[in-house]
């Protein structure tokens, strides 16, 4: 469990011991920063859990399955869209081409999917497994809902994923058992991305920046900047000097790239110039920027506004 897991030892340690010992809780809440290893975690904890009592020989199967994430004793619950009266996540509205305003969350549907999981004894392990993603985003008829599953959880453990204990409701922080992952040194996030592969985005000290410890976040941000064409890139790193010019960046920008993109190129233009030491003037004008796009103002006018704002600063 520990060779992917750089930099929590001490998470890793607790839930091993907890296996070893057969002390497994019957909820978990795993809280810290995005894309620092949570989401690893609860699946390498589940492979524990699920090959504690087989025979060496079967591991691999349960292994194999945890890829893909059918194994009958494990239901992995992810925020949804409701779409034509079906639930979608993230990726698969990705797939369609569907895109919503407001973010996916998990839904009072999905918890009633849970319960009645739990409801039924393991088919191949000791134990049932339910693991819930960014449990932040449930409404608070679902976190109600949820409360009765942790009262009575059965033969199961319920591990809830959420960047920290104050997104969720008290009452559900106080059944479950926190398991809390740090944000990774420069040291660590440097090695975690070179043992995958990602060594060019250590070149980029923007970027590095960003992640601020967390390699997801650094995987994603280097993904975003590729989205990014060259010509609009080096555009961005120096602000217009006259209204024209303003204007046509503001229109390139939201035409050659997508709201998501839009938001994370604010964190970026926002590092790069706090790295020149420039104005505060700048980063308070960026971060405006981020409020309006986030209130679903015309992109293109909060673009317009923000560039003609900046105009001089160089």
């Amino acid at each position: 469990m520990t060779n992917n897991l750089i930099g929590q030892e001490q998470a890793v340690k607790l839930l091993q011991r907890a296996v070893e010992l057969k002390r497994i809780a019957p909820a978990y809440l795993f809280v810290g920063a995005a894309g620092i290893g949570k989401s690893l975690a609860a699946k390498n904890f589940t492979e524990l859990i699920l090959c504690a009592d087989l025979a060496k020989n079967k591991h691999f199967s349960v292994q194999k399955r945890l890829q893909t994430r059918n194994h009958p004793d494990l239901f992995w619950v992810l925020p949804t869209y409701l779409h034509q009266g079906q639930l979608i996540t993230e990726t698969q509205a990705a797939e369609i081409g569907l895109k919503r305003k407001a973010p996916p969350q998990i839904r009072i549907e999905q918890i009633r999917e849970i319960a009645q999981f739990v409801s039924r004894p393991p088919l191949e392990a000791s134990r049932l497994v339910v693991i819930i993603e960014d449990a932040q985003t449930m409404a608070e008829s679902a976190a109600n809902a949820l409360l009765k599953t942790l009262e009575e959880p059965g033969k199961a453990t319920i591990i809830l994923i959420a960047p920290d204990a104050n997104s969720l409701l008290p009452t559900l922080v106080s059944r479950c058992q926190q398991i809390k992952f740090n944000s990774l040194s420069q040291t660590n996030l440097a090695k975690v991305l070179q043992e995958n592969g990602y060594t060019e985005i250590l070149e980029h000290s923007q970027i590095m920046a960003i992640a601020q410890g967390s390699p997801g976040k650094a995987i994603y941000s280097f993904n975003q900047l590729k989205q990014i064409p060259e010509s609009l890139h080096q555009q961005l790193l120096q602000f217009p000097n006259n209204a024209l010019a303003a204007l046509q960046l503001a229109k390139k920008i939201t035409q050659e790239l997508d709201t998501q993109t839009q938001l994370w190129l604010v964190d970026y233009l926002q590092y790069y110039y706090w790295q020149l030491g420039r104005k505060t003037q700048i980063l308070e004008n960026l971060s405006k920027t981020r409020q309006y796009l986030l209130s679903y103002v015309q992109p293109r006018l909060v673009w317009e506004c923000t560039l003609l704002s900046l105009i001089g600063n160089r």
